[in-house]
């Protein structure tokens, strides 16, 4: 879910001229201010495997369901986060093809149609560290909070990692006070900074080439805007509602909502590091 109130003009760096052999692309027909093109469903398959795995099914939209499905069998399903933009679907999709649902909170997650838990209790959570093994691919999970408590990425074969909302194709991220927390973003766009120059299949817009140099445009973002909150607040700004007065008062104010989340969790960050 994109922030509507600290969105950065443009792409955060170059855009993905071609996208690995493995992936495809399923963007789901929800646009708007949240959403900029839409939910992208990733299907990633090997082009020798039989089964595949979808990952953020995106909003309950047959269509788009359907479109996923006729990309072949589905091995599992997997989401980076629980926002309604990125699960809504998850379990219209297992309905449609049996596989399960994985995720860092276990409140997303549900077994493979037929083999269900007598108490309807839903799969562990992932965790750290984990791999996910595929015919030809290997997921690892990487536990990247901050947007949300529950955000994961996945890299996929050390060639590719999936971001979620963590680094969008264009424009920053809500930092979703209360759920989600800065210290923890910055730590996250810091580790995925750290996977070097391989591209990032994001969430929402185009996949970019170098999740490194798009995590770094990151960090320099927030920084900035830290700045600019410290000198709201210097200048007698005491709530969030007056700090995106200030800071963001070029954006919309019909959106200001989803810019005082990222303030609110921007003033919470300053008073732990001041």
């Amino acid at each position: 879910m994109t922030d509507a109130g600290g969105r950065m003009s443009g792409s955060a760096g170059a855009l993905l001229d071609e996208l690995p052999a493995w992936a495809t692309l399923v963007r789901a027909p929800n646009p708007g201010p949240m959403t900029l093109t839409g939910t992208n469903t990733w299907v990633l398959r090997d082009p020798e495997a039989y089964a595949g795995v979808v990952v953020d099914p995106g909003p309950l939209d047959e269509d788009h369901l359907a479109a996923i499905v006729a990309h072949g069998p589905v091995a599992m399903i997997l989401v980076t986060h629980g926002h309604h933009d990125h699960v809504e679907g998850a379990a219209r999709l297992r309905e449609l093809t049996g596989a399960p649902i994985l995720a860092v909170d276990p409140a997303h997650g549900a077994h493979p149609v037929g083999h269900e838990e007598p108490d309807g209790g839903a799969p562990e959570g992932l965790r750290d560290g984990d791999e996910i093994p595929l015919t030809g691919l290997t997921l690892q999970v990487l536990l990247t909070p901050g947007h949300t408590s529950d955000s994961a990425s996945f890299l996929v074969n050390g060639e590719a990692v999936l971001t979620g909302d963590t680094i969008l194709g264009m424009g920053s991220t809500i930092v979703a006070h209360p759920d989600g927390n800065l210290t923890d973003y910055l730590a996250s766009l810091t580790r995925l900074a750290d996977l070097g120059p391989i591209p990032a299949l994001t969430g929402h817009g185009p996949p970019l080439a170098d999740v490194s140099a798009a995590a770094n445009h990151y960090l320099a973002h927030r920084r900035a805007r830290l700045d600019q909150v410290r000198a709201a607040v210097g200048s007698g700004a005491t709530t969030p509602a007056e700090v995106v007065a200030i800071v963001y008062s070029d954006v919309d104010p019909s959106l200001w909502w989803a810019a005082e989340l990222t303030v609110q969790a921007q003033l919470d960050y300053l008073k732990v590091t001041r």
